[in-house]
């Protein structure tokens, strides 16, 4: 599994010009979901991701995780984080989840992280998404379950 955290001061996605999801202070979290990953995978991306001290305290050093911000989290699934571009120019995607198990898994990590989180929004799982965001830093975390 593989996630790019993106911390930012609010994000949205909208599907067919309807706003789906938004935050405020939080995660933008982009989850690709590769064809050999199962539940253990998802909660180890999980749980590093909800560990991660990348917010400012109080004396401006990175120390702090989003709890301690009260953050809130925008996950949207993104099977193209598992794009093979070795070979030519057009991407393959063989790496990537079959949707059934891509979904399932998405749904068991946004379950898993509104059982941690108060606040978890989503977009729509397979559909054309428009993501909005003000990347705070920039500051961008690319975490896989294999690494």
């Amino acid at each position: 599994m593989r996630a790019v955290i993106q911390r930012v001061q609010h994000a949205s996605v909208s599907v067919d010009g309807t706003v789906r999801g938004a935050i405020g202070k939080g995660y933008l979290v982009l989850l690709g979901v590769g064809a050999e990953d199962d539940e253990s995978h998802m909660r180890k991306v999980a749980d590093k991701m909800l560990q991660l001290r990348i917010f400012e305290d109080e004396n401006g050093k990175i120390n702090r995780s989003l709890d301690q911000v009260q953050g809130e989290l925008l996950v949207i699934s993104q099977f193209t984080l598992y794009a093979d571009c070795r070979k030519g120019n057009r991407p393959n995607f063989l790496q990537a989840a079959k949707p059934e198990l891509a979904e399932r898994l998405y749904e068991a990590f946004l379950a898993y992280c509104r059982s941690r989180v108060e606040k978890v929004e989503s977009g729509v799982f397979g559909a054309d998404m428009k993501v909005s965001l003000c990347n705070d830093g920039p500051f961008t975390i690319v975490l896989d379950s294999n690494n």
